[in-house]
Order: C-alpha cells, then sequence, then structure tokens
C-alpha cells in the first residue's frame, strides 16, 4: 500500500521570539571602541547611498525631498534603535512609491500622513500579537510579480523628469500615465536628456569599474556641478521645491478631517502589509549575508514605531530595505550603532549642507530611480518561474499585470488568493484513501467506478473493509475522499476508517465523513474511526460525527477486534 506524508506546519507562535531589540543585545556582548570605529564607517557609507535615495524616492512619490530625508533619519534612527534585526537599514522604498503616490493623489500629502500613522498601528498589533511569521507565508510568485510590477511603475514615473517633459499633470496610474507622456514628447527637453542619459552612464560604469565608489553620490554631485557651472536650463530640486530646509520640523500630528480616516484604512493596511513584508524580506536577506537570526515581530514593532514617529514629523513611511542593508553588511557593520550613525549623519547634511540640494537637477534623481527600479526585477527568478509550472507562472503573470494595470492592493490581493488556490489544489493531491486494493488513480478501480461501482473481491473474507485515508483531509480534498468512498457496489459487514496518516481534518472533510457514516448505518454496516489523533478527532466529534454514528478506536487493529465481536454478537 502507498501512502501520502504530511508534515504539519510549524506553529507562527514562536515561543523563543522576544521584543528584545538587537541594540540591547550587542549591547550585552560588550560593546567597545572597536565596535563603534566599524558602525562609524558603515554608517557614513550607507547615508552616502541613503542620500540621493531617499530624496528621489520622495520625488518619484509625489512629495518634496525633505520628507524622504526626514523618513530616513527619524524612522531609520528608531528602525535601528528598536529594530529585531542587527543589521536593518530603515528609510523609504522604492516599492512604496506607487502606493504612496496614489494616496497622494486622491487624498493630499496630508491624507499620506494619517494613513502612515495608522499603518504603524497596524504593525505594532502584528507585532505584538506575534502574527510576523504569518507574512512569510505570501508565495515567491507574488513577490516576484508583485516586485517586477512597482519597478515597471516606477519606470514609468522617472520619463517626465528624465525627459524633461513639461507636463501640467501627471496621472498615477500606468495606463493614463502612458498617453500622457506620450502626448508631451514634443516638450521633450534636449539638455535634460543629455544630463539624464549621462548621470545614467556614471552610474553603471562606476558600477562597473569602481563598485566601492558610492555611484549615486558621485552622479549627483557630478550632475549639480555642471548644472551649476553651465547654468544649464533644467528643473532642479531648487527651481521646483525651493531647495532642502536645513532643520527638522517640530513634530505635529496630520492636519485630517475625521471623516476621511475610514476611507484611509485601505492605504493603511497597504502601507502595513507592503512594509512589514519588505522589512521582513530585508532582514532575511541580512540574515542570509551574515549568518545571523532577526526577531520578526521585534522587527515590526519597530517598524510600527517608526512610521508613527516619521508621520509626525513630517516623513514619509518607511520599511527596512535590501539596497541599504546590504551595504551596511559589507561595509562591515558590527551592530544597530551603524544605522542610529547613518540617521545622524543625514542629519548633519540637513543642518550644514542643505543649500548645496538647490542645484540637484530632477533628471539625475530619474536616473538614480530607473537603476532602483531595475534592480527590483528579478529576471532570473521572473523566467525561472515562468518555465517551472503553468500554475505558478498564473499566478505570477496575474500579479504582475493587475499591479502595473490595476492597482498595488489589487494585483497583491488577487495573487495572494490565486497562489492560496494553487496551493490547495496541490495539498489536495497529496490525499490518498487505499483499501486491501488500491481504489484512488487505479485503472481497474477507475474503470470500476465506470461500470458502476468498485470490484467487489476487495472484500476480505471476513466481510470487514478498510480504508485508509493519508494526507491533509480539508474541503480541497473533499472529492477525492467522497469519490471513493462512493465507490462500493456492496454493503460490507463493517467498514474501518484508519485515520493515523491524517493530520488535520475540517469541517468539510468531517461532513464527508459523516454522510458516509450516515449511509453505511442506513444499510446495517457499523463505521470504525481507527487512528485518529486528538485534533482530528475532536473536529469529527464537533462536525456531528458522534459515538452514535461510529465508534473510536485507537488504531486499526483494536477495532477490527471489535467489529469482529460486533458482527458475531447476535442480533
Amino acid at each position: 500500500m502507498t501512502f501520502a506524508t504530511f508534515s504539519p506546519p510549524r506553529s507562527p507562535i514562536d515561543s523563543a521570539d522576544s521584543f528584545t531589540p538587537k541594540l540591547v543585545t550587542v549591547w550585552r556582548e560588550g560593546y567597545g571602541l572597536k565596535g563603534l570605529r566599524a558602525d562609524a564607517i558603515a554608517g557614513l557609507t550607507v547615508a552616502i547611498v541613503a542620500l540621493p535615495l531617499s530624496m528621489a524616492i520622495a520625488i518619484g512619490s509625489g512629495a518634496k525631498p525633505e520628507h524622504g530625508l526626514y523618513a530616513s533619519i527619524v524612522a531609520g534612527f528608531i528602525i535601528s534603535a528598536l529594530g529585531g534585526s542587527r543589521f536593518q537599514i530603515g528609510g523609504p522604498a522604492g516599492a512604496f512609491i506607487v502606493l504612496v503616490a496614489t494616496t497622494i493623489e486622491r487624498y493630499g500629502y496630508q491624507g499620506l500622513l494619517t494613513a502612515t500613522i495608522m499603518a504603524g498601528f497596524l504593525l505594532l498589533a502584528i507585532g505584538y500579537l506575534r502574527l510576523g511569521s504569518y507574512i512569510k507565508f505570501i508565495p515567491h510568485p507574488v513577490t516576484v510579480g508583485f516586485t517586477a510590477g512597482i519597478a515597471i511603475i516606477i519606470g514609468a514615473g522617472q520619463l517626465k523628469d528624465f525627459l524633461g517633459l513639461s507636463l501640467a499633470h501627471e496621472p498615477a496610474a500606468l495606463v493614463s500615465k502612458m498617453p500622457a507622456l506620450f502626448s508631451a514628447l514634443p516638450t521633450i527637453s534636449w539638455q535634460t536628456l543629455l544630463l539624464g542619459f549621462g548621470s545614467l552612464g556614471v552610474i553603471l560604469a562606476l558600477r562597473r569599474v569602481a563598485p566601492r565608489l558610492p555611484g549615486l553620490l558621485v552622479a549627483v554631485f557630478l550632475a549639480s556641478l555642471i548644472t551649476w557651472a553651465f547654468g544649464l536650463p533644467v528643473e532642479t530640486i531648487g527651481t521646483k521645491f525651493g531647495g532642502v530646509p536645513s532643520s527638522l520640523p517640530a513634530p505635529a500630528l496630520p492636519d485630517v478631517q475625521p471623516g476621511l480616516i475610514l476611507e484611509l484604512i485601505p492605504s493603511a493596511i497597504a502601507i502595513a502589509i507592503l512594509g512589514g513584508f519588505e522589512s521582513l524580506l530585508s532582514a532575511v536577506v541580512a540574515d542570509g549575508m551574515s549568518g545571523r537570526r532577526h526577531r520578526s515581530n521585534c522587527e515590526l514593532v519597530a517598524q510600527g514605531w517608526a512610521n508613527i514617529a516619521s508621520a509626525l514629523f513630517g516623513g514619509l513611511c518607511a520599511t527596512g530595505t535590501i539596497a541599504r542593508t546590504a551595504t551596511n553588511i559589507r561595509a562591515h557593520a558590527h551592530g544597530p550603532v551603524a544605522g542610529i550613525l547613518h540617521a545622524l549623519f543625514l542629519l548633519l547634511f540637513i543642518l550644514i549642507a542643505a543649500p548645496l540640494a538647490y542645484y540637484i537637477p530632477l533628471a539625475v534623481l530619474a536616473a538614480v530611480l530607473l537603476t532602483v527600479a531595475w534592480n527590483m526585477i528579478e529576471f532570473d527568478q521572473f523566467r525561472a518561474i515562468l518555465r517551472t509550472s503553468r500554475g505558478e507562472a498564473a499566478v505570477l503573470l496575474a500579479t504582475f499585470l493587475f499591479t502595473c494595470l490595476r492597482d498595488l492592493t489589487e494585483g497583491l490581493a488577487v495573487g495572494i488568493v490565486l497562489g492560496a488556490i494553487l496551493f490547495m489544489h496541490r495539498m489536495s493531491q497529496f490525499v490518498e484513501v487505499t483499501t486491501e486494493v488500491k481504489l484512488l488513480g487505479d485503472a481497474t478501480a477507475e474503470n470500476g467506478a465506470e461500470n458502476g461501482g468498485a470490484a467487489h473481491e476487495a472484500f476480505p473474507s471476513d466481510g470487514i473493509l478498510t480504508f485508509q485515508i493519508a494526507g491533509p483531509f480539508f474541503f480541497g480534498a473533499t472529492g477525492t475522499v467522497s469519490a471513493v468512498l462512493s465507490r462500493l457496489g456492496e454493503t460490507p459487514r463493517a467498514i474501518i476508517l484508519d485515520l493515523s496518516a491524517v493530520p488535520f481534518a475540517d469541517n468539510s472533510g468531517a461532513h464527508i465523513l459523516v454522510a458516509f457514516a450516515e449511509k453505511s448505518h442506513r444499510r446495517g454496516a457499523p463505521v470504525f474511526i481507527a487512528g485518529a489523533s486528538r485534533a482530528v478527532r475532536r473536529s469529527l466529534l464537533s462536525s456531528g460525527l458522534s459515538r452514535h454514528l461510529v465508534r473510536y478506536a485507537p488504531d486499526v487493529a483494536e477495532a477490527h477486534e471489535r467489529a469482529l465481536k460486533l458482527i458475531a454478537a447476535p442480533a
């Protein structure tokens, strides 16, 4: 006989998980001058990378450049100080650009700040309830398709500034954006285009020739120097936003109408889910690079407090960022102090060098985001999934297309639902029902079913028929089990259902057994259930499979012995 094996998933509630920040752990290990020196160098390196990215992401989101810097300073400080990852660097992320731009377009920047605070409280609830482990159950094709869709939208969003187009209103949705950009092509600025391509060339060349140099910052510096020296008629941070403030604003609650809060719930949920997923994904990447182990729920709590604080200071929503976290590890950071120092270095830039941002061209920041968008697309993973399975390819393409053409939240929701359906379909294939001869997937059994029933010679000499059910007995597998159990052409004297290899049973699965037991009861064949675990038996009893309908036994041998006694007893 062949039985399917099934290992129950590990409980998402990890008793070893704690909310002690990694900063405390590093301090307990002993933190000295050597560690501080390593963290200072790493923090400065990450700050150099984060400086242009923070402003570029903010502008790409439809916000002001300082809003990205505020998020990197405030949220980055808190994520490193309170987080459960030793090397996590927090700040605004490219994955948020589409969601932030859509929220600002619909509800204004104050609406975004309100949604960010709401998302922060959601992240706190998810973390304190120890639900962080559930986020990692999102299927891999969903994450690949979702990230690729976001990258396409980010890339399309940079075309206006990269080409220097004159466009009164740029829609946030891709299907509306592309026709608007195409109609504005006659207004292209050749100075802006050359500056953008030159910046892109510098970034790519330095990445290949001198990967240790901060290519993003070098490109920003050179483009700004050329713009100032030659007085190029291109749009800069100064001409569009009036420069960057030279101090942090005072914390304040966002000014939003109370009636708007209900409308902001979907945006807040999307920010929380996306932020939580991105932060834990970044923490997992950091674990793989460093050999450490993060605390997922502690990390989510830190993300919650960081987003609340960032919004109070007028900053964008923030999360753990993979690129900056990887840069931190490669710069040989010792612990969370590197992330704290990275935030302080960015604060020094605002306090001392903010006027220099006036000459930064928007074209170079667009080039920065184009490289970010390109790096976000996992081309190898995309191709591999398309070749591996038609089901996973369908999940990938549906997530990708819905994200690009419809909406960020719709793309994520469609992908998760399709992924869950695919998973349930595959799990249902693990359910196997066997008796003395195999009835499921057997050519003889299938032909017998077509001819009106299973072969009668399957009945043993004592008239007691045993069915072994192996695998998760849930609603997706009920059709398989029901089809096999209904193949009885004649009624045996007794029936034993061996459930020792069933890890769990839901209400739908139990209902099938109730209907089968009632039918057997009417035919005069008692039904025994053998080997059911305590959880499975509890589920069966609560669904109506009571002891007056079936008899429970600890194993098949005991059930067989009781069935023989029952058959031999007078009527």
